[in-house]
Order: C-alpha cells, then sequence, then structure tokens
C-alpha cells in the first residue's frame, strides 16, 4: 500500500516546531542559519507567492515544504512557463531521515500541483547534497545543470507536468 501524507498549511502556531526543525544538524548543514532561515520563513507567511506546508505522516508533523511562484523569486533559472512554481523542503524530524520519505512526499505534493494546472515545477539543491538530490530524483525531477546563486552554486532540477506519475497497479 503507498504511503500518503498530508500537506496542511503552515501557521503560526507551527512556528515554534519550525524553529526547533532549523536548529536540527542536517537543516543547518543545508540551509545555513537557523535565526536567518527562522526570519525568513516566518515574514513569507504573510507573502501571497509563497505557499508553506507543514507534513505529516499518519497524524505526525515531520517535514515543511515551501511552495513559491517562480516569477517572485529566483530569476536566475532562466525561461520556464508563467505558473511555474519553486520548491524548498526539508525533514525536521531526525529520526525520520534516509527512510525514503522524501521522495515520496515531493512526488506526491508535486503530482497535487500538477494536479491543480502548475506546468512545471523546479528546485535547486546543493549539487553536494546527495540525499536531497536523490530524493528530488525519485520525485521525478532531471538534472539541468549548476547555476549561480547568491548562496553559492545549486544544482537546477526540473520536472514537467508530463512526468506525473504513474499510477502503480499491483498484480493480484
Amino acid at each position: 500500500m503507498a504511503t500518503t501524507y498530508a500537506f496542511q498549511g503552515m501557521s503560526r502556531a507551527d512556528l515554534p516546531m519550525i524553529r526547533r526543525w532549523l536548529r536540527t544538524p542536517q537543516v543547518v548543514r543545508w540551509w545555513g542559519d537557523p535565526d536567518e532561515q527562522y526570519e525568513l520563513v516566518s515574514s513569507d507567511l504573510d507573502h501571497a507567492d509563497m505557499d508553506q506546508f507543514i507534513v505529516a505522516l499518519d497524524g505526525h508533523p515531520f517535514a515543511y515544504i515551501q511552495c513559491y511562484r517562480l516569477s517572485t523569486w529566483n530569476h536566475r533559472f532562466g525561461d520556464h512557463p508563467k505558473e511555474t512554481r519553486g520548491i524548498d523542503q526539508f525533514i525536521g524530524e531526525p529520526e525520520l531521515l534516509a527512510c525514503g520519505h522524501g521522495g515520496k512526499f515531493i512526488r506526491q505534493f508535486v503530482d497535487e500541483c500538477f494536479k491543480k494546472g502548475v506546468p512545471r515545477v523546479i528546485t535547486d539543491p546543493d549539487p553536494k547534497n546527495d540525499r536531497a538530490v536523490r530524493a528530488y530524483e525519485k520525485a521525478g525531477f532531471e538534472r539541468v545543470g549548476l547555476v549561480d546563486t547568491p548562496d553559492g552554486q545549486s544544482l537546477l532540477m526540473v520536472r514537467h507536468w508530463c512526468n506525473l506519475s504513474p499510477q502503480h497497479s499491483s498484480h493480484s
């Protein structure tokens, strides 16, 4: 049976949990200064072009994902269809790292974006973050190439709506 994740819109009530997650070593390693990131994440709650979600498994929150209009941020990623969205995410509960959840919840989230009419989703992990790159590849993203960002080089990865995950059938 396939794992199903719940995506709940983030609220101010979630900020203490986000602050705790941003301080975990794995998140600090790739997201940077937890206080700076907390300010960015919390200030984006009121931004019309940023959607933020808490990801839960069996009612247990364990991850964060943000989805933004590419036209508002990250113009350095080249030309994309008008409604292209960018995503960033992290798993905040260390015991759920390296369990396969990243690729699965990202795939489910992006599939839901496509069902709402989003034509393309992009992301830009650190090229040295092998775990994130593998998760995005498992979620159907393709490597495009390195791009320069204010934070250094990133690996631009893209998933087009035509890469919608096939329904897996079980054989009886």
